[in-house]
């Protein structure tokens, strides 16, 4: 029986989990996990783990002695954050400002994900970024658009919560020639700042990425799915990132008509 877990590369996997609105729709979730320089390991987010998962995920790891580190990346993904401490208490426990206030009963590391000097602390396996000009945790509760974004450098994968969505369409429809989809999260004119210069921020933030990020590979998307080296029949991730940005240009120019 699967357990959703999948090896993506070298040192890095990826568990696709279930999210249902409203008890309904299921809209999925993941969780990825990474294997450090030091032979440790980090989750990138968290996820209730059944026990079959579990027990693969020790196989992996070696037992929960080795995972060194939990950290959440978007502020809005909270649901399994408690689940997760308790299955891995000995991990250093990381969230974003939102996780903080939204739990202050956990032991959080002071330092919080969305920071600098988190990102410093990890550097030598994961690079992160911010999205800049964009509310990171909006005033509106159904505009989740922002999350720290991170990619494993050893192995070119990028790790993202809702700021990038990857649409994979059925086999039937890719063998008619219509392409998968590579895309910014659709609230983007939601999460905007509303001051002078935050569409001119978001535009150079996302350009400094698909040039730092040049030589990725692979990206995990939650709520959507898994875009491999392996599986990609059509342009690289960095292509695919400049025709994201293009498609939201319209998007940025009403904005910047508007505010500056």
């Amino acid at each position: 029986m699967s357990t959703g877990i999948t090896r993506i590369a070298d040192g890095f996997w990826n568990l696709r989990g279930s999210f249902r609105i409203a008890g309904l729709v299921d809209i999925g979730t993941h969780i990825s996990l990474v294997r450090r320089g030091n032979g440790k390991f980090v989750f990138l987010d968290s996820y209730t783990l059944s026990e079959g998962q579990l027990q693969e995920l020790e196989t992996i790891t070696g037992g929960a002695r080795n995972v060194e580190a939990i950290l959440n990346l978007h502020p809005f993904h909270t649901v399994h954050v408690r689940d997760m401490h308790q299955r891995f208490p000995k991990a250093k426990l990381y969230g974003t400002v939102r996780h903080h206030d939204k739990f202050p009963e956990l032991p959080w590391e002071k330092l919080r994900t969305e920071q600098a000097k988190l990102h410093a602390r990890f550097a030598a396996d994961l690079e992160f970024s911010v999205p800049r000009g964009v509310d990171f945790v909006s005033a509106d509760q159904n505009v989740h658009f922002a999350s720290v974004l991170a990619l494993h450098k050893a192995s070119q994968t990028i790790h993202v919560d809702d700021t990038l969505m990857y649409i994979r369409l059925p086999l039937a429809a890719r063998l008619l020639g219509k392409p998968d989809l590579l895309s910014f999260h659709p609230t983007l004119s939601r999460a905007l700042e509303t001051r002078a210069g935050a569409a001119a921020e978001f535009r150079g933030w996302a350009e400094e990425l698909i040039e730092r990020w040049s030589k990725a590979e692979n990206l995990c998307a939650a709520h959507t799915a898994t875009l491999t080296a392996a599986d990609n029949r059509g342009d690289p991730i960095q292509t695919r990132l400049r025709k994201a940005l293009a498609k939201v240009a319209g998007t940025l120019r009403t904005h910047q008509r508007k505010y500056g």
